[in-house]
């Protein structure tokens, strides 16, 4: 299926996919995935939509959790993003996690699956503590780039656009996206698939803002710092993940509703 006619759609991920950052646990996630989801229905009414992605995965887990299931749902179209746990780790070897991604890229579009991606954005932008981690993401994105040209994935191109980093796509936590980010996204990839009726307004920048500074800026980091990225760390030590004792929102193949 090309040109927005897909019917069979898997998304493959981490907490960005599963939605977090865009509603919560209580009232429900929604997400980009299912804002995509939505997207496509509206085109193919008959759209069935499936999310396995599963929040705190790193990119091997994906592949060895996710993969499995989604080739048994035979997706026309699938979507897999992963990586950012891995470069929040102390030691990673980007180039095995790129491995990893290609590895999906590649046993997916095998089975005939039109596939998406995307890069992630300048991190040091959205959380100034997180400056050390630019690295990586440029070199998992330049990685991600390549795999995805070897195996004619679809990129939405994230890193490439200012607004990525407005902190107003972001939520407190600055990890996960807002529901704005998460709608900006999903926009995105249905730009990258070619959806119809899709186009590039998601790269517009949001109106004009002033931004906190000095001792102000400086009380927030340390804000941040405190009600998440310590929380985070202590996780980490313990060796614990935010996604212990979960399982996929939406393990199963089902017709999409607007209301789900």
């Amino acid at each position: 299926m090309r040109n927005g006619e897909y019917l069979r759609y898997v998304a493959l991920g981490d907490s960005q996919t599963e939605g977090v950052g865009d509603g919560d646990d209580v009232i429900g996630l929604r997400g980009w995935a299912d804002r995509l989801a939505e997207h496509l229905a509206a085109v193919n009414p008959g759209l069935q939509y499936a999310n396995l992605a599963v929040r705190g995965r790193v990119a091997g887990q994906v592949r060895a959790e996710q993969l499995g299931p989604a080739l048994a749902l035979r997706p026309d179209l699938a979507t897999v993003v992963a990586g950012v746990n891995d470069l929040l780790r102390p030691r990673v070897d980007v180039v095995e996690v790129a491995g990893q991604l290609e590895e999906m890229f590649a046993a997916l579009t095998a089975a005939g699956a039109q596939v998406a991606t995307l890069t992630i954005p300048d991190v040091g932008k959205i959380a100034p503590l997180a400056r050390p981690l630019r690295s990586r993401v440029s070199q998992l994105n330049t990685l991600i780039r390549a795999a995805a040209a070897r195996h004619g994935v679809a990129v939405a191109e994230i890193a490439q656009h200012a607004v990525a980093t407005d902190p107003r796509l972001w939520s407190v936590d600055r990890l996960h996206a807002s529901s704005l980010g998460h709608a900006r996204i999903a926009a995105a990839v249905a730009q990258a698939i070619g959806l119809p009726r899709s186009d590039d307004t998601w790269t517009h920048p949001l109106p004009a803002h002033v931004l906190p500074g000095g001792l102000q800026a400086a009380g927030a980091e340390l804000r941040w710092a405190a009600a998440f990225l310590g929380p985070w760390l202590g996780r980490r030590l313990r060796g614990r993940s935010s996604g212990d004792g979960r399982t996929a929102k939406r393990p199963d193949l089902l017709p999409w509703s607007a209301g789900m």
